[in-house]
């Protein structure tokens, strides 16, 4: 890390999280005005876009090397009234709560109270989404059944393939007036809409051009008045960039870094995307560059080093939008999702890992930054050079990058229906959410809560905590005579809050196409242009939307026990057990002590206990999969929790396998905190009993004490744990290698721990930024002393 890069990072690190008003008073003027009031949605939407880029504020650090912040300064965030208004309240709740925080200033509440709130009040996004949600679904949702992703968020998890790199956006307009030259206005009834999402793109491009050449004009004025010659030479050069892209396609690898970060700017300033734009499989769009510049004299490799050490901070500069409730709930970090691909194969199926997929990895593991989120896709293809090498990254504790098995990947992105070339080109996005990059809109629709439908259904369809009558009756547990009788009635619970989780995302998918269309997006995603729709719309060549399950663990354990005990063994009457659960185990420790310590638990390799694993993801997913969206394609199920598990264990009282009330859920696909005893190859053979090809992802967390790792014994070791989950297919592996001790150190001392980072779900972040619910839930994971 040279002096430059120390001086920006140090910079990103120490810079506090604030809350600005820029875009938000921009979007507010610009509307007030009544310049776009007759035009289109799209067409309103884009002329929006446009002014924001026109004026909002142009910071540069004259160290910088890549330029473009999402707010007025790094780590100043923008808000996105149009699809959540903070009231002042949340204002006084963001700047105040002790972790996750962002400054407010005076400023800021006097601009929202005055003039923000004003406006948008009774027109935003939720709002509308509140208003027209049927009240079946607004009582699953407050109970805690699931979720909602864009209560606060706009849809938008996707990744960018190519197009940044080969297309500019002079191309992409000529590529637009051709489409718009061949509309049929005889025979298509949409065609004046596509006209309007097509005339909203080419607006979208100006505005990003014209955004870019407003850098290039505060670059020149800086280089005028630098005394450094060096610096000065810097400076043009930099301003040449930034007239040459995104206008034009980039030339060397400088520009295409560039022209990509005003892509991902852009993006993240149109609307506030769940999770940010990823810029995918970085590797392998880089390297004609990085190979040409390196043999043409225009770089080396330690210039390629500090630019993408300059590009590692940027990401770093911009901290999720600020979430406040249940979405905060849910997804409690700085941390924006940006989840960068390395390795993997090639659209022929060949090993994908080159050069420049090392040198990212050194810049992983010297930057040492919480954002960007990072990966390696591991295929069969691939050396085991390269995954030693990740391993080694991983030993330190980092919590990054996480393992996924591109293979898997292939297949399940195929078995969705997409080509097979698109699918060896796609990746993860996000935690560990498969896509086709640069060609599918794949929404997040929110977590399901998997054990609270247990809980739902030992009470005959009523949840505990309100006496509210929520699921149908599917009767009384105590006369369920077999255990086939119970799942049967936990099924129909299943299905029934599936349907009205299912039944609101298509009415919110028909609000966000209609109100809140993304044409700048749209642009960098196939087909976007082809068939002049927005991305929101059904625009993409693939439409994806998932739900998330939360609580595998937990679900198989509670179901498990009642199996074992209730109708097996009949060492235990229903009865007894809903008393138990009732008093949430008060007076009945000998009880609970049963169901913990002689129960068969997923995770071991016990068939007993994987059985029943099996038959809830079996459950799941024919109550979700295939199920038609309104953007004409299909819902799909990964299982991740973020850091939901621990929201929804905080509504969801004790569960038959012990598990006291209000304690987290288990997390992803792992096994209940502490439950796996037999070792971390138990837990993957139990793990790979269920079938993630069937999947959009699963995410596996383990924990290692770190002597476990020391020496290349210890990286051969898991290495080979790895590929051999991975054989098994396996969707994605992560790892925290940190001790008990350490962790409850941090715990009681933060401030002498401010730079531990541990795994959380499918992201990294510091330890002592983390709740404490969830710091004591990393804590009472396994840490496996063998691998």
């Amino acid at each position: 890390m040279n002096a430059r890069i120390l001086r920006l990072r140090t910079r990103s690190l120490e810079a506090q999280p604030s809350l600005s008003d820029e875009r938000a008073r921009l979007l507010t003027r610009f509307y007030q005005s009544g310049v776009a009031r007759t035009q289109p949605v799209p067409v309103q939407r884009a002329m929006a876009f446009a002014h924001i880029m026109a004026n909002k504020t142009i910071p540069i650090d004259p160290d910088e090397l890549i330029v473009g912040e999402r707010g007025p300064a790094p780590k100043s965030t923008p808000t996105y009234p149009e699809v959540c208004i903070h009231s002042p309240e949340d204002l006084a709740i963001i700047s105040g709560r002790e972790k996750v925080a962002f400054a407010v200033d005076e400023s800021v509440r006097k601009a929202y109270a005055q003039e923000v709130i004003p406006f948008w009040q009774g027109h935003s996004i939720r709002e509308t989404l509140f208003s027209h949600l049927p009240d079946d679904w607004k009582l699953a949702y407050d109970a805690g059944i699931f979720t909602e992703f864009q209560e606060q968020r706009s849809p938008g998890h996707t990744a960018c393939g190519d197009k940044p790199y080969k297309k500019g956006l002079l191309d992409l307009k000529f590529q637009i007036e051709e489409t718009i030259a061949c509309l049929d206005f005889f025979n298509d009834p949409q065609a004046m809409d596509r006209k309007h999402e097509l005339t909203a793109m080419a607006i979208t491009a100006d505005g990003m051009i014209a955004f870019a050449r407003r850098h290039a004009d505060r670059l020149d004025a800086m280089a005028a008045v630098d005394p450094d010659a060096r610096r000065r030479a810097k400076l043009e050069q930099m301003a040449v960039i930034c007239r040459r892209v995104p206008a034009h396609a980039p030339r060397t690898f400088w520009e295409a870094l560039q022209a990509y970060w005003f892509v991902h700017v852009g993006v993240i300033t149109e609307l506030n995307p769940w999770d940010a734009f990823n810029p995918g499989r970085l590797d392998q769009h880089l390297y004609p560059f990085y190979k040409k510049d390196l043999a043409e004299g225009r770089l080396t490799e330690e210039r390629a080093r500090e630019l993408l050490s300059a590009f590692w901070i940027k990401f770093n500069n911009h901290p999720a939008p600020p979430k406040t409730g249940v979405t905060a709930k849910e997804s409690n970090t700085y941390v924006d999702f940006a989840l960068i691909n390395v390795g993997g194969v090639r659209a022929t199926g060949a090993d994908a890992v080159n050069d420049l997929s090392y040198l990212i990895l050194d810049v992983i593991e010297e930057m040492r930054l919480l954002q960007p989120s990072s990966m390696v896709q591991l295929s069969k293809k691939n050396p085991d050079r390269f995954i030693r090498r990740a391993l080694r990254i991983v030993r330190t504790g980092f919590g990054q990058p996480s393992i996924f098995n591109t293979d898997a990947i292939v297949q399940e992105l195929v078995r969705q229906g997409k080509s097979v070339a698109d699918a060896r080109q796609g990746g993860c996005s996000g935690c560990v959410e498969a896509g086709a990059f640069g060609r599918e809109a794949y929404f997040l629709t929110g977590y399901f809560n998997l054990p609270k439908i247990l809980e739902l259904t030992l009470n005959n369809g009523i949840d505990p905590r309100t006496g509210r009558q929520l699921g149908p009756a599917t009767g009384d547990p105590c006369r369920f005579e077999t255990f086939a009788d119970l799942f049967e009635a936990w099924m129909r619970q299943l299905n029934h809050f599936i349907d009205i989780k299912i039944r609101g995302n298509n009415i919110i998918e028909q609000i966000n196409a209609r109100q809140m269309p993304v044409p700048f997006l749209s642009l960098y995603i196939d087909d976007c242009i082809e068939k002049g729709r927005d991305y929101n719309a059904g625009g993409a060549r693939y439409n994806t939307s998932y739900i998330q399950g939360v609580g595998l663990g937990s679900i198989s354990d509670a179901l498990t026990a009642l199996k074992e005990h209730v109708f097996s063994r009949k060492t235990v009457c229903m009865a007894d057990v809903l008393k138990a659960l009732k008093s949430n185990f008060d007076g009945f420790d000998d009880l609970r002590h049963r169901l913990l310590e002689d129960t068969p638990k997923y995770g071991n390799d016990d068939d007993a206990a994987d059985d029943v694993m099996q038959m809830v993801f079996e459950a799941y997913y024919r109550a979700v999969d295939g199920r038609p969206n309104t953007r004409g394609g299909v819902h799909r199920i990964n299982l991740l929790p973020t850091t939901c598990h621990v929201y929804f264990g905080s509504i969801t009282g004790a569960l038959p396998d012990g598990r006291m009330a209000g304690t987290p859920l288990s997390e992803g696909i792992s096994p209940v905190q502490g439950a796996d005893r037999n070792g971390p190859t138990a837990v993957a053979r139990s793990a790979a009993k269920m079938d993630h090809i069937r999947t959009g992802g699963t995410l596996l967390n383990q924990k290692f004490l770190p002597q476990v790792l020391e020496g290349d014994a210890g990286i051969t070791k898991l290495a080979q744990l790895v590929r051999t989950y991975f054989r098994m297919d396996g969707h994605h592996i992560q790892f925290n290698v940190v001790d008990r001790t350490m962790l409850e150190q941090a715990k009681r001392t933060p401030d002498d721990y401010r730079d531990l980072i541990v795994r959380v779900a499918g992201y990294s972040d510091y330890f002592v930024d983390l709740t404490e619910e969830l710091q004591d839930e990393i804590i009472r994971r396994t840490a496996h002393e063998d691998v």
